[in-house]
């Protein structure tokens, strides 16, 4: 099943509950949010009190994205604020097969995502055990950036392990996608789909309409 996960990183945070809503009743089925600890990556984002309160405003599968150093240390907190599913990065953990036996101990969906650069052999061990892959189209950290070319190659490459291997895990990419592009990012492999701009700029119920007539093509 293709899914939209639009970020709020790109959202009106002044009008953040009003804007969430809008999404909901448009038909998005996710909301992607990205917490960022100003280490792993160059910027810093929301955290657990603002998922906390925004919470309420939703009932879509909250898609938390832990851009932050060592996250196992703060996974019981992201699902008691509310995380349906929490992706954590290769890269971050010091033992992601331990990590990712947590969140998924806890009744959460468990996510793993991959840098640009990081080869998809970090994942030949924990495949079977993952719900979903992020590939990050973009270099983490910052909006608005565009979409890596090579990225696609790696969903591809993802997807045809992910088949040859039986397995259901779903392929989510994060990164520059755009009306123009996604379905190409969508014949590479991926069904869930993050976007930021290009979902909050303008008319977000048009927007999001637009990007599920596609995916639902």
């Amino acid at each position: 099943m293709n899914c939209l996960s639009p970020s709020i990183l790109a959202a009106d945070f002044s009008r953040l509950g009003e804007q969430i809503r809008e999404l909901d009743e448009a038909g998005a089925q996710y909301l992607h949010i990205d917490v960022m600890d100003g280490m792993f990556v160059p910027s810093i984002s929301i955290g657990l009190p603002v998922i906390q309160s925004i919470r309420p405003y939703s009932e879509r599968i909250f898609d938390v994205h832990l851009m932050i150093e060592e996250p196992a240390r703060y996974l019981s907190d992201f699902a008691r604020a509310g995380a349906d599913l929490i992706t954590v990065h290769a890269e971050s953990c010091v033992h992601l097969d331990r990590t990712i036996g947590s969140i998924r101990d806890m009744g959460i969906l468990a996510g793993v995502a991959l840098n640009p650069a990081t080869p998809l052999s970090v994942l030949d061990y924990v495949l079977p055990y993952v719900d979903m892959v992020l590939i990050m189209t973009v270099n983490p950290g910052f909006g608005g950036q565009k979409l890596i070319p090579y990225t696609l190659q790696k969903v591809r490459e993802l997807k045809r392990k992910v088949d040859e291997r039986g397995l259901k895990t779903d392929i989510e990419v994060d990164g520059g996608i755009r009306l123009e592009n996604v379905e190409e990012v969508m014949d590479a492999g991926a069904n869930i789909i993050v976007s930021g701009s290009a979902v909050f700029r303008g008319d977000i119920t048009e927007n999001t309409r637009c990007f599920l007539k596609i995916l639902n093509s």
